[in-house]
């Protein structure tokens, strides 16, 4: 007589991917996963990498585009969800800038990181972080709040940035960052952290980044350049002043596509995890 064991039907939906959580510490944000499917709770933690999501939130897009990179070098995918319009109707940008109306963004993600390790058993001293368009704003900006807590980041196509100048105000640069965020900018920790930034050879389009007068605007943004491409060369240049150096891609024939570049970047964080640095 055959028989056959029926799957998990609580356990099922924490492996692979997951339902999105809603974060224990702040319920109006939430995460999904991917996990491998034989990775258990108490299993020796797996590497983490958090991919965040832009202007869209594609969070679920983008953690079903990693699945069969997790599976293949054995990590943990978590994919941030940070709703449009939480304090106010029809916001969309406020992810992007760490901190808005009390919510401090990137402490949010370290909750999220840490409950993931508690349920998941992931590593969470350390984790490889990427983001495309508003996500790529987002990592650079966290990578200046929390370098010590980033394998490596990869920064995708900002639209805006943040130069690593004090002369400049916040978020055009880090002038006042001290004063906002309580904490310095340590430059001898991000020159420890593996930089990518990458971005279409095709990413034009300006409608979106040029918007003078729109939420996400200051006056100087103009200056940094005027595609996407012209920014993130000036966002590197930046970072290589202070002595930060920088795998930069340009990835041939894509247009501002995240889920284009996914292969380049997990060339990267491949490479991390096998234990090189690019």
């Amino acid at each position: 007589m055959t028989t056959t064991t029926e799957p998990d039907s609580q356990g099922a939906h924490f492996v692979g991917g997951t339902p999105f959580f809603a974060s224990r510490h702040d319920q109006r944000l939430s995460y999904g996963l991917y996990v491998p499917k034989d990775h258990t709770p108490d299993a020796a933690p797996l590497p983490l990498v958090v991919v965040q999501h832009g202007t869209g939130r594609s969070a679920e897009l983008y953690r079903n585009q990693w699945a069969e990179f997790a599976e293949l070098h054995r990590c943990v995918i978590l994919t941030p969800l940070f709703p449009a319009g939480i304090v106010e109707r029809r916001e969309l940008h406020s992810f992007k800038f760490l901190e808005y109306q009390g919510i401090r963004f990137d402490e949010e993600l370290l909750h999220m990181v840490e409950e993931v390790g508690e349920e998941f058993a992931t590593e969470t001293a350390k984790f490889i972080l990427h983001g495309f368009s508003g996500g790529g704003q987002f990592a650079h900006r966290f990578c200046y709040a929390h370098p010590d807590r980033l394998a490596g980041v990869s920064i995708g196509a900002p639209g805006r940035i943040t130069q690593l100048d004090d002369s400049l105000p916040w978020w055009l640069g880090t002038g006042g960052f001290k004063e906002k965020f309580g904490i310095d900018v340590d430059l001898d920790a991000l020159r420890r952290v593996p930089v990518q930034m990458l971005v279409g050879s095709e990413d034009v389009e300006t409608w979106e980044i040029n918007n003078a007068g729109g939420p996400n605007w200051m006056d100087g943004v103009e200056k940094t350049g005027r595609t996407r491409i012209e920014r993130l060369e000036t966002l590197r240049a930046s970072f290589e002043r202070n002595g930060i150096p920088v795998r930069f891609d340009v990835v041939p024939g894509v247009a501002h596509k995240g889920s284009q570049v996914i292969p380049v970047v997990q060339d990267f964080v491949a490479g991390l995890l096998a234990g090189g640095t690019s």
